[in-house]
């Protein structure tokens, strides 16, 4: 994309990609005034993991006041509670700023990992490290990474861990890197369908023991909360948050709005995650031919968004390999632009945003069909990824084109 831009141009980007990030960091706190309280899910984060060893861990609930609030539980595996129980002993205003802070390095991290997996050179080089500073001042406003920082939530974090972790030649701290970090927040564990597809069979392997060392170490501490996470809490995507609110952009939420109730796991949330299965491995098996890793690793992740029961938006952070993923394909052709062009438009909006405005509450289904059709934008966003990945470029498709004459049989 910036190589399109003049030479101009593209010098002082160049040239001043670190003054570009920092004012781009100081002028994003600025569009949070005036929204009331924030960072709610790090205060869960901290307030509920003593009630790991009290034993009312999913009892918890926080009340915060403001529009479309309700009280907040805590939803992750008893795991994740014991890695929180430190944030405990900081004070909050310390804990806020680290955790922005934090979150932010790890933005960095997944860029400089996404691109690094697209063949990029990494921060050591000096337009590697340019590349990467552009990069990350312009993902911070791309609604769900604003989102995640304005909740204070973990999913910048796991994100970095999971780009690191399938960086590392080892199996072993390959997959337990994916591992724990699905100890913490089970939706990484989709990870492990990247070591699949590039038939790391011990990383894949290692993410499972990982996960299990992280379930078995919580019931030591805590058997019956961990019992009763993965016996019953873990089913009830109730007490998670209203499954068809705008803001939760996965297929089952999708359906649930344009259906007018929620689908549960009936045959149209099947059949769609059925389709998306398909089209997720179809991208996979072509980017893995092609040496695309990073297009790879944007399927699973996409498709894991996809199937989950709730995606809020704020989960959807991996949009950012995404673009990185279309932007620095090893051949590009209209299907990239395309789609590249709808994630702009969608992050850059803040479409989910406005949504959640417009509906008279975050517990009703039904609404307005032009409110159901732009609440399918991140799955639309995604089948337009997927299809990028999949379908041959023009240069490609003509190399495929003389190979099949060459090896047609002369008549």
């Amino acid at each position: 994309m910036i190589q399109r831009w003049p030479a101009g141009g593209r010098r002082w980007l160049w040239r001043h990609a670190g003054t570009v990030c920092a004012l781009s960091l100081a002028l994003h706190p600025l569009t949070e005034l005036g929204r009331g309280p924030r960072m709610f899910d790090l205060r869960v984060y901290q307030l509920a993991a003593p009630h790991l060893l009290t034993g009312d861990l999913y009892g918890f609930r926080l009340y915060e006041s403001g529009p479309g609030m309700f009280p907040l539980p805590f939803t992750y595996p008893p795991f994740a509670a014991m890695v929180f129980l430190p944030l405990r002993t900081v004070p909050w205003l310390v804990l806020a700023c680290a955790w922005q802070l934090l979150s932010v390095v790890c933005l960095a991290v997944l860029v400089s990992g996404c691109l690094q997996l697209a063949g990029e050179p990494g921060w050591r080089d000096p337009r590697g490290r340019s590349r990467i500073l552009l990069w990350t001042a312009g993902a911070l406003w791309a609604e769900p990474v604003h989102a995640t920082l304005w909740f204070g939530q973990v999913n910048l974090i796991l994100a970095a861990v999971a780009v690191l972790s399938i960086a590392r030649r080892s199996a072993l701290g390959a997959g337990l890197g994916v591992g724990a970090a699905a100890g913490v927040k089970l939706t990484p564990a989709v990870t492990a369908l990247y070591f699949l597809a590039h038939r790391r069979w011990s990383a894949a392997c290692w993410s499972a023991a990982g996960l299990a060392a992280t379930v078995a170490a919580a019931w030591w501490v805590a058997p019956q909360v961990s019992a009763q996470f993965w016996f019953h809490v873990l089913a009830d995507t109730s007490r998670i948050g209203p499954v068809a609110s705008a803001t939760n952009q996965s297929l089952r939420g999708a359906l649930s709005r344009t259906l007018g109730h929620d689908v549960g796991l009936t045959a149209p949330w099947w059949v769609a995650v059925s389709l998306a299965a398909v089209l997720a491995l179809a991208a996979c098996v072509r980017s893995a031919r092609r040496g695309d890793r990073l297009g790879v690793l944007v399927a699973v992740q996409l498709f894991g968004l996809l199937a989950s029961p709730i995606s809020w938006c704020h989960h959807w952070v991996w949009c950012v390999a995404a673009m990185i993923a279309l932007v620095h394909a090893p051949a590009r052709g209209r299907g990239h632009t395309v789609a590249l062009t709808a994630w702009a438009v969608a992050l850059g909006s803040h479409v989910i945003s406005w949504l959640v405005a417009a509906q008279p509450s975050i517990w009703t289904i039904p609404r307005p069909w032009y409110l159901v059709a732009l609440g399918w934008v991140y799955p639309v966003c995604t089948v337009l990824t997927f299809s990028a990945l999949v379908v041959p470029t023009p240069r490609r498709r003509q190399a495929l084109v003389e190979r099949t004459a060459v090896a047609a049989p002369s008549e």
